[in-house]
């Protein structure tokens, strides 16, 4: 379960105009600090955001599942989609399963080399072109304080 903040936060970012997948970002940024605190651990990077940007479906952020991945992952996302809008509490067997396969994983996978060396790989598969605009647009949405 999402704590209040991140949710309070996705809202905020979402009366703001911003993306799902900024909104989904404070979710993840609950996840990775959820890994460091050793409350659980992922196999990855990937997998750490993967999770987070499952909470958020399931909290009601519009965030559509991947283009890319296998079947199984594109349907799990359409069902956490579903899941926003049903609000039905979880098995408590379930529940207790995944929070106990999740802790005996590693904490690693939430180290700044690992989240810069994720950021990194994921940057280098978008195009030049897609890389300047995505800048123009941080430069552009940029909080001026």
């Amino acid at each position: 379960m999402p704590e209040k903040t991140a949710i309070e936060r996705a809202r905020e970012d979402a009366r703001e105009g911003k993306s799902p997948s900024t909104q989904a970002g404070e979710f993840v940024r609950e996840v990775i600090g959820d890994i460091r605190k050793g409350k659980h651990g992922a196999r990855s990077a990937k997998q750490a955001i993967a999770i987070g940007f499952s909470k958020a479906r399931r909290a009601g952020v519009e965030l559509p599942p991947p283009k890319e991945g296998d079947a199984a992952t594109r349907h799990k996302a359409k069902l956490d989609l579903q899941h926003s809008k049903k609000r039905k509490k979880p098995s408590a067997k379930r529940s207790r399963a995944t929070t106990q396969a999740l802790k005996r994983e590693t904490t690693a996978s939430a180290s700044t080399k690992a989240l810069a060396q994720q950021a990194k790989t994921a940057a280098r598969k978008r195009s030049p072109k897609q890389r300047s605009a995505a800048a123009k647009k941080a430069a552009r949405t940029r909080a001026r304080g």
